[in-house]
């Protein structure tokens, strides 16, 4: 045998004759690390529960009764069953023929197999986006197999609307939010689900079996020439013409509210945060605290660590990383904070089990809405023309996602309870900070801000730093 053929054999000798002596030490490797996640989980839970007792302390959370003794008495219809598409078809276009006043019915787009991805608004003048009014989306059915949220959506667009007028609650909530309702993004998929699917896949992705939770442009750019299937291009350019302030993702498998990050750039049960955290924490727990139970601690529907979240939230990549995801994209990429709500263990629940689900949930899919006016909001205007100032940039104490000003210089800015130093930039203005402090009792302010525009230079002008004008040109690619 040659040399190297000597050496061969007597790495694989080496490495049989050692291997048992090695297993202990690989074995305790191994224990060590789950150890370290284990603990690194542990400390993450802790976190978050310090966060929301912080707010629970100020009464800032409603629990189910609290909004439901907010909201009064309220009409509810009675009848609930399963609409397949020709039905949901139907039922949204009745009640925008009954309500024409109130609803804007419209298509986003053709799914794969060319059904309309509709939207009902339910607004005062629906049709349009009112200068200084939020804007707020509900999707439901993305995986076509869990259909909870498709079937309470269409429930809760019928109780805003029979109740305009007649409740106060829901009446003022009409009339200063335009509230956006999608039943079904993947329409494709559930006509092929199973009713009383538990667990299964059928149905999940769209007609080409793609997961559309998996389909939108990764954080890291890794996706970003990977052709869209129809349904993700529709959110997308839904998403970027309309100035979103906040929205939900309703999906099926679990009882929790997830939040982002989903992307995980470390593997395992690591969390990964955005600069918005204890945002996310908060808006989370608001849905969670004003379910019936979601808040409770314990198991969810798996008996194991990874489908018990401390009271009911997770960071999206603490759960399981996902890359891909649709709250991810609407963070990194628009001015809306999103959220993905497990509504129930069974994916395809049968019929008889949506009026126990409705009750469930009904008091935090209120709750969440109103979410959409605690924010920093008004208008940002030039101070010569009095005209608003479109993609004018808001950052937080520099920290956080940069959000833009509308084309009428409108802004919302989602934002807890302190004292802020808040820039408004652009770069054709000078940018302008303002302390700000937002309290437990009046969770939102409104700001008009006057900019004003940069001077022409003369040649006759001393040089001038542009980097930092260059820098903030740059973080404003951030929502585009």
């Amino acid at each position: 045998m040659c040399a190297s053929e000597n050496s061969g054999l007597y790495n694989m000798l080496a490495r049989i004759v050692f291997l048992p002596y090695m297993m202990p030490l690989f074995e305790l490797a191994l224990s060590f690390i789950v150890l370290i996640v284990h603990l690194t989980c542990v400390s993450c839970d802790r976190e978050t529960e310090d966060i929301i007792a912080t707010f629970e302390a100020a009464n800032f959370f409603h629990s189910a009764d609290d909004v439901k003794n907010r909201i009064g008495a309220f009409i509810e219809p009675k009848k609930f069953e399963h609409h397949n598409y020709n039905k949901l078809v139907f039922f949204i276009h009745n009640l925008a023929n009954e309500y024409p006043q109130l609803t804007h019915l419209y298509s986003i787009g053709k799914s794969t197999q060319q059904r309309d991805l509709y939207v009902i608004a339910i607004s005062l003048q629906p049709k349009i986006h009112l200068p200084g009014r939020p804007e707020f989306k509900y999707v439901g059915n993305m995986h076509g197999n869990e259909v909870t949220g498709r079937e309470l959506l269409l429930h809760l667009a019928e109780v805003l609307l029979i109740n305009y007028g007649k409740n106060d609650y829901i009446t003022r909530l009409v009339n200063t939010t335009r509230i956006h309702i999608m039943p079904t993004m993947n329409p494709d998929g559930y006509e092929r689900a199973i009713e009383g699917d538990i667990s299964g896949i059928i149905g999940r992705g769209n007609a080409n079996g793609i997961d559309l939770n998996r389909d939108f442009p990764h954080r890291s750019g890794r996706t970003l020439f990977k052709p869209l299937q129809p349904e993700t291009a529709a959110i997308m350019r839904w998403t970027k013409s309309i100035p979103f302030v906040l929205s939900a993702n309703l999906h099926d498998g679990s009882l929790l509210v997830n939040y982002p990050y989903d992307d995980g750039f470390t593997p395992g049960t690591q969390i990964s945060k955005t600069g918005d955290h204890e945002l996310f924490v908060r808006l989370a727990f608001s849905y969670a605290r004003a379910h019936s139970f979601m808040w409770k601690k314990g198991p969810r529907c798996l008996n194991d660590y990874g489908d018990e979240p401390k009271l009911g939230i997770t960071n999206g990549a603490q759960w399981y990383p996902v890359a891909g995801g649709m709250q991810d994209w609407n963070y990194a990429n628009t001015n809306c904070f999103e959220l993905t709500i497990e509504m129930n263990c069974q994916k395809f629940s049968f019929a008889k089990d949506l009026p126990k689900l409705w009750e469930d949930h009904k008091f935090a899919l209120f709750e969440l809405i109103s979410q959409v006016h605690n924010s920093l909001s008004g208008f940002i205007l030039d101070a010569e023309t009095g005209q608003g100032i479109e993609n004018a940039t808001i950052s937080i104490n520099e920290e956080g996602k940069l959000v833009k000003s509308y084309i009428y210089g409108d802004y919302w800015r989602l934002i807890n309870p302190g004292t802020y130093n808040v820039t408004y930039d652009h770069i054709l203005y000078e940018p302008l900070t303002i302390a700000i402090t937002i309290t437990n009792h009046s969770p939102n302010a409104f700001k008009n801000i006057m900019l004003r525009r940069l001077r022409p230079r003369q040649s006759s002008d001393a040089p001038t730093n542009i980097a930092p004008r260059l820098a903030q040109l740059l973080r404003s690619f951030v929502v585009s």
